[in-house]
């Protein structure tokens, strides 16, 4: 893949925002529960890669921060999307002169072009049904449905994941806090043309459905305050709107604290969740149309 340069501005300004602030600072065991304070912004370049061995780990972080303390094993799940990279893209700071001038100084930090900040790509789950880390994923899948889905969805993601009929794919749209969904659009359009072209190539990314999850945080109603609904990746609202299946579940037990991105010290606590979506494959090109128009009308205001 030929990396794709987007400039973002990662500030803390409203009508940068597609709906709603962005989402939780977790890892993969906790969330941060530092408080930030203050309108700070930083311009950052930004590029997608093909994924590389190096990229294993910060994968892994990424994957964390989606499947908190999970049963799964994230290393094997992080090897499957570098083995396959010619589908799909991390994202990292784009490299610039300026980074030789400033290569000597700092000898003893790491190299922040190298930073895994974001990944989005796509595992044909039937096509490596004979992972543990896939095994273990339906295995919570099926879990969470029969706990907290009705018997119509639980039957549809039945279908969707061991129907044998249906092929589906994995559909990972994971970054690190904070970078706006602008970035969501080249990604997005970029895994779309490189699963196309591999299917012309005869390799397995026709799917039928995508399974998806979205992290979200809730806040409960307070008085005249309605329930808010703030989720970490603006932009997957609206892969929700389009979604056929879908249910939710808590992990609030799994992390320490659950509070959006960009508070302050007297903001009251949000609970963390995560709502799982089964989504045709065919709407997929319609809502990252829908997101390109949106990020395109708020940058020309």
């Amino acid at each position: 893949m030929t990396s794709k340069k987007l400039k973002v501005e990662a500030e803390d300004e409203e009508e940068q925002r597609m709906d709603a602030k962005s989402g939780s600072d977790e890892s993969s065991d906790e969330e941060n529960d530092e408080a930030y304070e203050g309108d700070e912004g930083i311009t950052v370049d930004f590029e997608g890669r093909n994924p590389i061995d190096p990229d294993l780990d910060g994968i892994k972080q990424l994957l964390g921060q989606l499947f908190v303390k999970a049963h799964i094993d994230l290393t094997e799940l992080a090897g499957v999307i570098v083995a396959q990279n010619y589908v799909g893209s991390v994202l990292k700071q784009a490299y610039t002169d300026a980074d030789d001038d400033e290569e000597d100084e700092d000898t003893d930090m790491g190299d922040p072009c190298q930073v895994v900040f974001g990944v989005t790509t796509i595992i044909n789950l039937a096509n490596k049904q004979e992972l543990a880390s896939v095994r273990q994923l339906k295995k919570m899948i099926f879990e969470k449905a029969e706990k907290y889905a009705t018997e119509l969805v639980q039957q549809q993601f039945h279908d969707a994941l061991e129907g044998g009929s249906k092929t589906t794919g994995l559909l990972l749209n994971e970054r690190f806090i904070n970078i706006p969904a602008a970035v969501c659009v080249p990604m997005c359009e970029n895994l779309l043309s490189e699963m196309e072209r591999a299917r012309t190539k005869g390799m397995p990314f026709a799917f039928d459905y995508y399974l998806m999850f979205v992290k979200y945080y809730q806040q409960a109603a307070a008085g005249d305050k309605p329930a808010e609904v703030i989720y970490s990746n603006d932009e997957e609202e609206y892969f929700i709107k389009d979604s056929c299946a879908s249910f939710d579940y808590s992990v609030q037990k799994e992390t320490t604290t659950a509070l959006a991105g960009q508070w302050q010290k007297k903001d009251e606590e949000l609970q963390p969740f995560r709502k799982v979506l089964l989504i045709e494959a065919s709407k997929l090109p319609g809502i990252v149309a829908t997101i390109k128009n949106l990020v395109a009308s708020v940058a020309n205001k």
